[in-house]
């Protein structure tokens, strides 16, 4: 197991270039959690890279993340990966207990929400991005509307960190590796 079999594991299962690069939106957070918490940075990269590898072949609930946990399972991927997968899916009734579990939960949404804002920015450079802007486009319903907000605020509550205060380590994250990720 290593990053290199799991991005091969995300791309032969993940055409979407957009939910590719979720993938790896979502492995710079963790990447950037493990080392703030000193956890491994491999297993928690790998975990938030591969967290919905499964999605564009098993869309519907509970197929995702359920087939991709037995795909995992059958390659020997870990159990506190697989574990922390399922949970990201609060209908799957896993619970969140790991910090690896409750740091994917906060990062997911958080990314791909970050990554909508910066988006739709006139420069599309998350170099730009400030917390106010995330907090504002949050109130507007209609903004990524797929995105759920509800997650994002529990996410930093299961981390026990200030809402602001993960929304911008969450963008100096994914600042460090804006090239990578298009931003």
């Amino acid at each position: 197991m290593n990053r290199t079999d799991a991005l091969a594991l995300l791309c032969q299962y993940t055409k979407s270039d957009s939910l590719q690069k979720h993938g790896l939106a979502v492995e710079c957070a963790m990447r950037a959690y493990a080392g703030k918490y000193s956890q491994d940075e491999e297993l928690w990269g790998m975990t938030g890279l591969l967290h919905d590898f499964d999605y564009e072949m098993y869309p519907t609930i509970p197929d995702h993340p359920l087939k991709g946990s037995e795909i995992l399972q059958q390659q020997g991927y870990p159990e506190e990966m697989r574990i922390a997968i399922l949970g990201h899916a609060s209908y799957t009734l896993v619970p969140r207990e790991s910090l690896l579990a409750k740091a994917l939960y906060a990062c997911d949404e958080l990314s791909g929400f970050i990554t909508a804002c910066t988006l739709v920015r006139p420069s599309k450079k998350i170099a730009e991005l400030e917390v106010s802007s995330v907090r504002k486009k949050m109130k507007d319903k209609g903004f990524a509307r797929t995105v759920d907000r509800v997650a994002i605020v529990e996410g930093a509550e299961e981390l026990g960190i200030p809402l602001d205060e993960h929304i911008q380590f969450v963008i100096d994250a994914l600042k460090r590796n804006a090239a990578t990720l298009g931003l």
